[in-house]
């Protein structure tokens, strides 16, 4: 069952790329993330040129997140004013980094800068998030599974412009959510990501937001900065395939809701730990592929043109 994408100029298997929307959604759900650090990695395995993957890969994780954020909104764990202010870094970020990525495909070295920033941002997050979730873990034990977490403040806390959150229970400078939203916007362009696998941990432990309410309120972000990224990429790049969007959101849709319930059972530290664990995976994976020769030495790449 062989679909042909037209856009990305090659034939697919549908119920491959439905089963890896559905996938990606179940993460979506589960950890609060918009999937697009694996969802844009997988297509490139599969053969769909990287600036087509970008830029649909930022499409499906619309769809993941707003089926995501439904189920976190019932529960109560969206914070609307936080995910506000994460949203106006974002939108600037993801249409700074929209023209970024134009001026990149231009000089022909998009699809090395993409490989390299998932190499780069994945390997440093994954490793942090690791470690941090073992450390968790170990005094989970040793104190018989009571953990409480402990915010801790630091200097960014003092920074001006501060606001009351009060649904995550916090009084900090508007310029942290601000930054964090508008790097989180300029990876989301560049790298076909929603950015949660930068958001979460930064939401956790630079404004130490509790964990549940970090998920819905990512999710809320991630959902109108990709879909800013994704409108900007088509009409500027035109890397935007239909057919393999409609499919993967299909798939997406579907897995973020049995994720958002499966995602409800399990603790802080083993989301945190198995998030980890699944970024350092693609980062080796992708780390691999750059350093194996290839098979082809020399190929033409019209879409890079």
């Amino acid at each position: 069952m062989n679909v042909y994408l037209p856009i990305a100029e090659i034939s697919v298997n549908i119920v491959t790329i439905l089963a890896l929307g559905g996938g990606v959604g179940l993460l979506s759900g589960i950890y609060g993330v918009g999937g697009g650090f694996l969802i844009t990695p997988l297509l490139i395995f599969l053969g769909v040129p990287s600036p087509v993957a970008v830029a649909t890969g930022a499409n499906q994780i619309v769809a993941s997140s707003v089926s995501g954020v439904l189920a976190h909104w019932r529960r109560g764990n969206v914070d609307l004013v936080m995910g506000a202010v994460l949203l106006v870094g974002g939108i600037i970020g993801s249409t700074v980094g929209v023209w970024l990525f134009a001026w990149l495909r231009s000089l022909g070295q998009i699809d090395l800068i993409i490989k390299l920033s998932y190499v780069v941002f994945l390997g440093i997050v994954g490793t942090l998030m690791m470690v941090e979730s073992v450390s968790a873990l170990i005094k989970s034990k040793r104190s018989g599974g009571n953990s409480a977490s402990s915010r801790k403040h630091n200097r960014l806390h003092h920074l001006p412009l501060k606001m009351r959150f009060r649904k995550s229970k916090l009084y900090i400078s508007a310029l942290l959510p601000l930054g964090i939203g508008f790097l989180v916007g300029i990876l989301s362009a560049i790298m076909g990501v929603g950015g949660g696998f930068i958001m979460v941990p930064a939401m956790i432990y630079l404004l130490g937001m509790p964990t549940a309410v970090v998920i819905g309120t990512s999710l809320f972000q991630i959902i109108f900065v990709a879909a800013n990224a994704t409108f900007l990429q088509a009409l500027l790049n035109q890397t935007v395939d239909v057919v393999l969007a409609l499919l993967l959101l299909v798939g997406g849709v579907i897995g973020a809701q049995i994720g958002t319930r499966i995602g409800a059972k399990l603790k802080a530290e083993q989301l945190r730990g198995l998030l980890a664990a699944m970024v350092l995976a693609v980062c080796g994976k992708i780390l691999i592929d750059l350093m194996v020769p290839p098979d082809l030495i020399y190929s033409l790449d019209i879409l890079n043109k």
